[in-house]
């Protein structure tokens, strides 16, 4: 790795100040992403801005109608909190399937939300649920959030507190992974919120990065059940394609998870 200043911040506003004050500062959260990256000389920032010493930003808490869970919470503990189980069971068990024991327990949701990972699980569960991005500026909706592959309505210094769930009527998480690294293949995440209107959100497919399918959403509206989509299908030509699937079968892996996802849902 390339030389780097590392700062431990004692507050967000703290972390913040340290970031806007470097040359080129990155964030350090889990360092599931970062880490590796620095190791293989593909990033060089000037300096490191730790949050793991800041007080209350793992925090996880219910009120039986959303959780809020802060953006330094690990996979594990998001996984393993009876509030989420309860609340939104499907979202507990997509962070108990992210990677392996040692990224789930150094993992955060804030890291990989803010990373926007391409074929990472958490965005289809952001988008999915219509979650509320809060930070130390603002509070962020889902459909404005993610932009474009590892790009994010976040400015440069602007730092994921925490992120707000309403509770769904019923939802559900399915995902094909990469039998290496456990990174989705394609990941579909479809939900019925509150208010009766249906979301299906994809991972790992998509040439942008995470995204919504319309006409899944409208025919789980009309029909809540696998064989409602059964037929419908996105074009092969927004898909994804390497060395691990091509965009066909990407494409149809949309469709496969989709009802899997929709058998999946409670």
């Amino acid at each position: 790795m390339y030389e780097t200043t590392y700062h431990k911040a004692s507050s967000v506003a703290d972390a913040a100040s340290k970031l806007t004050s470097s040359d080129d500062g990155k964030l350090l959260a889990g360092g599931q992403t970062l880490i590796p990256t620095m190791k293989q000389r593909l990033a060089a920032p000037s300096d490191l801005v730790d949050l793991g010493r800041i007080d209350g930003l793992d925090n996880i808490s219910s009120d039986g109608t959303s959780v809020t869970i802060g953006a330094m919470a690990t996979h594990a503990s998001v996984s393993s909190d009876d509030g989420v189980q309860s609340t939104i069971p499907s979202l507990a068990c997509l962070a108990a399937g992210i990677g392996d024991p040692h990224v789930r327990n150094r993992g955060t949701i804030g890291g990989s939300v803010a990373n926007n990972d391409p074929a990472a699980d958490y965005p289809a569960a952001v988008l999915g649920l219509n979650a509320s991005v809060n930070t130390n500026k603002r509070t962020i909706a889902a459909d404005e959030f993610f932009s474009g592959l590892f790009e994010t309505a976040l400015d440069e210094d602007e730092i994921i507190e925490s992120i707000t769930f309403a509770k769904p009527q019923r939802a559900g998480y399915a995902k094909f992974p990469n039998p290496a690294s456990r990174y989705a293949m394609t990941g579909v995440f479809v939900a019925q919120l509150a208010d009766g209107s249906v979301r299906v959100a994809v991972t790992g497919a998509g040439n942008d990065g995470v995204f919504r399918v319309a006409e899944m959403e409208a025919a789980l509206a009309a029909n809540w059940s696998a064989d409602a989509i059964a037929s419908f299908s996105v074009s092969a030509d927004d898909m994804l394609g390497d060395i691990h699937g091509t965009q066909e079968y990407r494409a149809n892996l949309v469709t496969v998870m989709a009802k899997r996802a929709v058998d999946a849902a409670v």
